[in-house]
């Protein structure tokens, strides 16, 4: 895996590590899939919509034993039949991303903007969706000898400073499961949140050049994160950050400091 066109000479994973990562071909995804496939792990990428993407990800990815699965997280029994489909093809998980999220920019002053419909949407994806592919697949995270769930939340969970109200919310949602369950799952299964600030992507391209900049003006390392950032928190909660269940980690660049 590269990142900032250097390789990675930190240790691998443990051998033949199996790691789901939802909505893994997107730009947080694909650096998440990466830095695990580069370090060892069978890695199997879940679209929503994209095939194509998701397929070239996996020719991409170090190794050859990782696999492509069509999962909308909003859809329960499809997620049922991808923990299936990994009992069958891995017999196991030890790592799970929860990785798949959906928004729309809609001012937070602006009520009528915020549909219901969106609303759905966005806590059926964000929440619900995270919520069902643990539901799913925790027979075979404790088929594990060190499993782990992370979700990738966001700082608009604590700052309420994002896409939209709705958004946030379910961000905020995300973290309490966390805690109710790293402590519900614990010793076997550990659970923590990692909350990136701005991410640079395609999302961050579609949004107001001048909100952005006042993103980056309060933030104090004087940049916004990269996909191989939270990628990095990933991978050191998999293999060096052992004892941390039921925390969330900020990746944000000490956003929420100012």
């Amino acid at each position: 895996m590269m990142e900032n066109n250097k390789r990675h000479t930190s240790p691998p994973l443990g051998d033949g590590e199996i790691a789901l990562v939802t909505g893994g071909a997107g730009g947080i995804g694909s650096a998440i899939c990466k830095r695990l496939a580069e370090a060892g792990a069978s890695v199997i990428i879940t679209y929503y919509s994209n095939e194509e993407k998701a397929k070239k990800l996996q020719e991409e990815l170090a190794g050859n034993n990782h696999s492509v699965f069509h999962t909308p997280v909003n859809d329960s029994e499809r997620v049922k039949q991808l923990s299936l489909f990994i009992e069958e093809k891995y017999g196991r998980l030890d790592l799970l991303v929860n990785n798949a999220g959906i928004t729309t920019p809609v001012a937070h002053d602006d009520l009528e903007s915020l549909t219901d419909e969106w609303i759905d949407k966005i806590f059926t994806t964000n929440f619900r969706g995270a919520f069902a592919t643990i539901r799913a697949c925790k027979k075979l995270l404790l088929k594990s000898n060190d499993a782990l769930v992370i979700n990738i939340s966001s700082v608009a969970a604590v700052s309420g400073i994002g896409s939209n109200v709705a958004y946030c919310a379910s961000k905020a949602a995300m973290d309490s499961m966390t805690r109710s369950l790293a402590r519900a799952l614990a010793p076997k299964i550990r659970v923590v949140s990692v909350s990136p600030g701005w991410v640079m992507g395609e999302y961050a391209k579609t949004v107001d050049p001048d909100f952005l900049q006042k993103q980056l003006d309060a933030t104090p390392l004087s940049r916004f994160a990269t996909p191989e950032d939270v990628a990095a928190a990933v991978y050191a909660l998999t293999t060096s950050l052992k004892f941390t269940t039921g925390s969330i980690i900020p990746v944000d660049g000490g956003r929420l400091l100012k």
